[in-house]
């Protein structure tokens, strides 16, 4: 077995084919027997200049962050800790570092000299995936301690971090900073209502939209630039609600699963399930959408095949119950088969020239990272 750990180089795993039913041509870009995937949906898994891709393995027995040169070049393990959160990373936009999460610490790793920095430290809390302020000077994470939810920001200078909200109810999951205003953050709130905006110092908390666990809002996230959220309402249709006026109007009535805007907010990248149609990409003023290709992943997880939140009965049913009460939410679960394992799902986002879309799928036998080219 290979060697791994943190600065360990290893070959190249690239495969390549073209799509059976779209004729996309298809990067395949890991080929180990273990867990492979790209960065969370809501952010980009490449480099800004596209040179090299950042992507999660547990070959070295846990979640790590890897480095490979696109499309044909090694592979460099960049962490070597006991804690990674494997949906965290986020790619600084100059390209130079990778902020995440690890256990209580949210920190910086640059990708060429491998150093690290601790940016802040939280003691006893789960802290979730990162997202970074317009300006880059800010990062938000959500926290579980003390069976409370937080949210909490931190400088990306190292000067320190702090918690800006406590929800008194719901567990706080995915929040995001606007694409354009670096001072709003939405955020996901469970159980439902849903969809909530919060200023990033902890004022004027807001819920955008009322409804109830019968109403499946999901996976919501930004409208490129523009003061608009999209939203799946699954499995019917993929939504938009304005941030300024809360109406919310349908785009597309068909199952869009995981949602990805361009920058633009012209365009819609998700994957599906139940039935699997593919990745599609969605135009935003017609509702059309047609597919880049066929992933065929497992996207595993119970709660899909329904058209509701998971409550008490759900959980119960699965025996995870206990494992939810420790978590953040159901990615941090070792074996979440409600809504994951996350690792099944393609989880799709475009490149940033978007030209290209990276998704993850099992359909070898083991969940590998994937870079499709937009026919």
């Amino acid at each position: 077995m290979a060697k791994y750990t943190k600065g360990s180089v290893h070959p190249s795993e690239l495969q390549e084919f073209e799509d059976s039913q779209t004729g996309a041509h298809i990067y395949q870009l890991t080929n180990d027997t273990t867990i492979n995937h790209n960065l969370y949906f809501l952010t980009p898994s490449f480099t800004p200049d596209q040179s090299h891709l950042i992507f999660t393995s547990y070959r070295s027995g846990k979640a790590n962050f890897f480095k490979l040169e696109f499309p044909n070049g090694n592979i460099v393990q960049l962490t070597n800790g006991e804690e990674v959160h494997g949906y965290s990373g986020v790619i600084a936009k100059d390209g130079k570092e990778l902020f995440y999460t690890e256990g209580d610490s949210i920190k910086a790793i640059h990708l060429d000299t491998l150093a690290e920095r601790v940016l802040a430290e939280f003691p006893e809390g789960s802290l979730g995936e990162c997202s970074v302020s317009a300006d880059e000077q800010f990062i938000v994470t959500a926290m579980k301690r003390d069976n409370k939810s937080h949210i909490t920001v931190t400088a990306t200078d190292g000067s320190g971090g702090e918690i800006i909200y406590t929800s008194p109810n719901q567990t706080i999951i995915h929040p995001q900073f606007h694409p354009k205003h670096a001072d709003l953050i939405a955020y996901s709130g469970d159980p439902a209502p849903r969809m909530w905006t919060i200023k990033r110092d902890g004022t004027e908390n807001r819920m955008l939209y009322q409804h109830d666990n019968n109403e499946f809002l999901v996976h919501e996230t930004f409208l490129g630039s523009q003061d608009e959220l999209i939203v799946t309402h699954w499995p019917y249709s993929l939504r938009r609600i304005s941030l300024g006026t809360l109406e919310m109007q349908t785009i597309s009535d068909f199952n869009a699963w995981h949602i990805a805007s361009n920058r633009a907010g012209t365009k819609v990248l998700c994957d599906t399930v139940h039935p699997d149609i593919g990745l599609q990409l969605v135009d935003v003023e017609t509702g059309e959408h047609v597919p880049i290709c066929y992933p065929q992943s497992s996207s595993s997880g119970s709660q899909w095949k329904k058209d509701r939140y998971a409550v008490a009965e759900d959980w119960a049913a699965a025996q995870q119950a206990g494992d939810r009460e420790k978590s953040l939410s159901w990615m941090e679960m070792k074996v979440d088969t409600v809504y994951g394992p996350q690792w099944t799902h393609p989880h799709p986002s475009f490149s940033p020239d978007e030209t290209a879309v990276v998704y993850t799928s099992d359909v070898s036998g083991h969940s590998q990272v994937y870079v499709a080219v937009i026919p």
